[in-house]
């Protein structure tokens, strides 16, 4: 009986320090007959070259938030490779009248760009004492000069031949940068398909120099407001419509957020790779990519 005035009489348990068998997990992986060893196997660090991947960042300053930078940059640049083999993709089976699959690449498209998105959320908890200490090393290296991004905005459709110089260094960058310019855009292999489907699309919107940037075109305007108005008879056109529209609000999004977080960790300070930072940025939100799928709803 224990001598403190408080007790009860009952005797205090004493927590069990052992873990059983059948408290641990590892009875568990027995049973699933899980493999252990990879001496003669690939293992899933080989398969996806962890080590590669895991020893890419170089951090140049001493600052401890340059960790976060440099992988935030880096998922990015993977998810960018992803998008651009989607739409590579999408853009050919659009040609070839397979409409179903591009319809699931276009929407993983669409969800790749809510990831980027919601990417932003992280990077904005550095704050602008934290980016000022690692700027400097940072030197004119800047998302602007993205071979990979640039290939996504030629492939959405807005071209611009300046935007081929900073790859001028890398001739083999270059080409495939390049070779995304000289290509039909997304939005162009769309108008081709109406065509084919009997819509009246102009023929100068058909065959053109694809290096110039699109410009909206009420007849295009006519053709897809054809669809839409008659969308039970016109069901996958229609449908292709709305997941260019679904896309584009999602680069949209992925627009605004990168101004507010630049704006919010830099302010108004120049970008490093020369251009005015958050002015910049606000003017490529009124860049529009597919006009007429917006500029038709006013019609309906």
């Amino acid at each position: 009986m224990s001598g403190c005035p408080f007790s009860s009489g009952a005797s205090t348990p004493v927590p069990n320090t052992e873990t059983s068998e059948d408290m641990s997990t590892s009875h568990i992986v027995q049973e699933e007959k899980a493999q252990l060893d990879f001496s003669q196997s690939m293992s899933y660090g080989d398969y996806l070259q962890l080590d590669a991947i895991l020893n890419a960042q170089k951090p140049l300053s001493p600052d401890h938030n340059e960790m976060l930078f440099i992988v935030q940059h880096q998922t990015s640049e993977l998810w960018m490779k992803l998008m651009l083999h989607e739409l590579k993709a999408a853009i050919q089976h659009i040609e070839q009248d397979d409409l179903p699959d591009a319809f699931k690449m276009l929407a993983r498209v669409s969800q790749i760009m809510a990831q980027l998105v919601h990417a932003w959320d992280v990077l904005a908890t550095m704050t602008p004492p934290e980016y000022s200490a690692i700027r400097p090393y940072l030197a004119q290296s800047s998302g602007f000069q993205s071979w990979q991004y640039r290939c996504i905005e030629f492939s959405m459709g807005n071209k611009n031949a300046a935007m081929l110089m900073p790859h001028s260094h890398r001739p083999d960058l270059h080409s495939v940068v390049e070779k995304a310019y000289c290509a039909p855009s997304l939005y162009d292999v769309s108008l081709k398909l109406l065509a084919r489907r009997g819509l009246a699309v102009p023929t100068s919107y058909l065959e053109r120099d694809w290096r110039q940037a699109y410009a909206a075109n009420s007849q295009v305007e006519e053709a897809w407001l054809v669809v839409y108005r008659n969308h039970k008879q016109y069901w996958d056109l229609y449908q292709l419509g709305e997941e260019l529209a679904d896309l584009e609000d999602a680069f949209r999004l992925w627009r605004f957020r990168h101004l507010t977080t630049v704006e919010r960790v830099i302010g108004f300070k120049r970008g490093t790779g020369g251009t005015g930072g958050v002015s910049y940025l606000r003017k490529m939100l009124d860049v529009v990519l597919f006009p007429e799928i917006w500029s038709l709803r006013t019609s309906l």
